[in-house]
């Protein structure tokens, strides 16, 4: 993005937030026990922001779709210097932070009883992330990044934003490293000592494919989703993408597989 264009989309993007933030209807699906309030004193990077009182918050359920610099530029709009009131994204330690030294949370601006994140999906600025916990909120937010894709809003109709084809195995390899989502029809699932594999093409050791660890397949279950019955099925997958010679994905929770006509 040049430089004008990301004041303009940070600029237009805010504004448009903040009135979201007041006129959207009460209630939400993510968010658990309250967290002290605070106030906004500085962007540490396009997931983090940085209280006054030294607390660093990490906006749970999302990854930014944007570039850096812009997604930046937009938090700093949007929430540099307020005050903003704070839910946990876990109810188990909610105010342990990660490895990184950051909670994981959603903050709500101006008395708002929505989420920040949910508005920054609406506008189509951020896309779903992983690792949610709670299915009731990964379906709010996969719900609001589907509506945004469909209405092809902000990196959906912009270009900004990349939606890998998982029979493009090498266009997906340009993204190792990096959080990615990957869409397509997957031709298997075969189990081989303790894994699962989630076969989205015949050339086992070129094409797309999930992992599942033998261990983790009880919570997919538990989560309403058999790795199994992904055979045969259009599906999305999110995560970071690695390299064993062709791409894949490691999965840990069926929150990283969605579908158009998923409940």
């Amino acid at each position: 993005m040049t430089g004008e264009r990301i004041r303009t989309l940070s600029g237009s993007a805010a504004a448009w937030l903040l009135a979201t933030m007041v006129l959207a209807p009460a209630g939400h699906a993510c968010g658990l026990e309250p967290l002290p309030e605070g106030r906004v004193a500085a962007i540490v990077d396009a997931r983090t922001l940085r209280l006054a009182d030294g607390r660093a918050i990490r906006l749970a359920g999302i990854e930014w779709g944007m570039s850096a610099e812009a997604a930046r530029a937009a938090l700093s709009n949007l929430v540099l210097d307020r005050p903003v009131t704070l839910k946990a994204a876990t109810a188990k330690g909610a105010q342990t932070p990660d490895r990184y030294g950051r909670i994981h949370a959603f903050p709500f601006v101006n008395g708002s009883e929505t989420p920040i994140q949910y508005a920054l999906l609406d506008r189509g600025l951020a896309v779903t992330g992983t690792r949610i916990g709670d299915p009731a909120c990964s379906r709010a937010l996969l719900a609001r990044e589907r509506a945004a894709r469909t209405a092809r809003l902000g990196i959906w109709g912009s270009g900004d934003y990349r939606l890998h084809q998982a029979d493009d195995p090498a266009a997906v390899l340009q993204s190792v490293g990096r959080f990615a989502i990957v869409e397509g029809r997957v031709l298997s699932v075969r189990e081989s000592g303790n894994t699962v594999y989630v076969n989205f093409g015949r050339r086992w050791s070129e094409d797309f494919t999930v992992t599942i660890a033998k261990r983790a397949e009880p919570t997919f279950i538990s989560a309403g989703l058999s790795p199994r019955s992904l055979a045969g099925r259009v599906v999305r997958v999110r995560g970071v993408i690695e390299e064993r010679s062709g791409p894949w994905i490691e999965a840990t929770g069926a929150d990283q597989f969605d579908w158009d006509d998923r409940p």
